[in-house]
């Protein structure tokens, strides 16, 4: 069977910016839209209301105990109590869909952006000035059928000023983050501005339609992205995938050399820029730009993991086992790794080391879906096992 190479996208279910302040500016993108190629979107794409307070949202900032908790530690620590601590609203961490700041609020979870966001709607209600940053972490990769997501982080911090009641111990800012990476204190960060966050509210949606194969809302997400943040060039890798599903080779190559113009080493762009020119009849550059990426990415996202369920096809779990480890080395926290090495160890026989890997597909899954698939296989693992136990007695 044909191998395909995955697409590659960048999107902010935690956050991954691309380009610096001091950029050049970059030229007007116009030229690489299509939309006479995509039907009109079929639901309107817009970013305006990406902060506005639901009336549920003014109710909870005007009850009682929101009140008394901003008098007793002041406004920007009472809001993340308010938020986020048991027993106050406890909103929860969801990887699965980016919102705006009414539908987190109403679902009662959201993934990294959507909780920024949310969190940013109410300080500005509350008029409190807020700082959006990228946290300067690796990129942490997961998949979502034949597209593999490349995240790093982000988080806000509410500046505190010296007020009369206010105990800040000597803290002049409250950074709310809301999955910190280990050691956090330590990484340094980057100032995002306000259009950064939208642009890649808008970017996340396109990715997210791209996953249920919805390409023309698809399109329509990127391209907005695009004229959010022309400098943004994660959204013109997103528009390049998005014509390389609709079959628009000749677009896709465009855009994403467009993109190579600005980040000339962006191993995600050229990873999806290889099998297009070669589709174009362009052998000899897709070859010779094939080679360049395998110089400085020897070893691609989700490279070992590849080779390891090749190995579970084939029955080699010892193999399988060993390559799944080596993934799990290099991204602890993703639960797709731990899931399958889980299963490389129970076809194995090694019971124990099934159940502990399986716990930590369960720690580690970022989403409701995926954690009762993994509770239940848990579940079975340890049912099993008890099994296995009784009958050696």
């Amino acid at each position: 069977m044909k191998f395909v190479p995955p697409l590659l996208l960048s999107i902010a279910t935690l956050l991954l910016a691309t380009g610096c302040a001091t950029a050049p500016p970059m030229p007007s993108a116009t030229d690489l839209f299509s939309d006479a190629s995509f039907k009109a979107p079929a639901q309107p794409v817009r970013s305006d209301q990406l902060f506005a307070l639901s009336p549920a949202m003014r109710a909870h900032l005007e009850s009682a105990q929101f009140a008394a908790s901003a008098r007793s530690v002041g406004p920007q620590h009472g809001l993340f109590n308010a938020l986020y601590k048991k027993g106050e609203l406890k909103i929860e961490y969801d990887a699965a869909v980016t919102r705006d700041a009414a539908g987190t609020f109403a679902a009662g979870k959201g993934n990294c952006l959507s909780l920024v966001i949310m969190t940013a709607a109410f300080a500005k209600a509350l008029a409190l000035p807020v700082n959006f940053q990228q946290v300067l972490v690796d990129q942490q990769w997961s998949r979502n059928g034949s597209m593999y997501v490349a995240s790093t982080h982000v988080n806000l911090s509410l500046p505190i000023s010296d007020q009369v009641g206010v105990h800040t111990s000597g803290e002049r800012t409250l950074t709310i983050d809301f999955l910190p990476p280990e050691d956090a204190n330590y990484f340094n960060t980057v100032a995002l501005d306000e259009t950064a966050i939208v642009a890649m509210y808008l970017n996340n949606r396109a990715a997210e339609e791209l996953a249920q194969d919805r390409i023309d809302q698809a399109y329509w997400y990127a391209r907005a992205a695009i004229e959010k943040n022309p400098a943004y060039i994660v959204a013109y890798n997103t528009l390049g995938v998005v014509y390389q599903r609709h079959g628009q080779m000749a677009l896709a190559e465009k855009v994403y050399k467009r993109a190579l113009e600005r980040e000339h080493e962006d191993t995600i762009v050229m990873h999806n820029l290889v099998p297009v020119l070669a589709s174009l009849g362009k052998a000899e550059e897709s070859k010779a730009l094939a080679e360049h990426l395998a110089h400085i990415q020897p070893t691609p996202p989700f490279y070992y993991f590849q080779k390891g369920m090749k190995a579970m096809d084939e029955r080699r779990y010892a193999d399988a086992k060993s390559l799944f480890a080596r993934e799990v080395q290099r991204s602890p926290y993703y639960h797709e790794f731990h899931f399958w090495l889980a299963l490389a160890h129970w076809s194995l026989g090694e019971a124990r080391d099934a159940n502990s890997e399986m716990a930590l597909a369960v720690d580690t899954s970022t989403s409701a879906d995926a954690t009762k698939k993994y509770s239940s296989k848990l579940a079975y693992l340890r049912s099993m096992s008890g099994e296995a136990r009784r009958r050696a007695y």
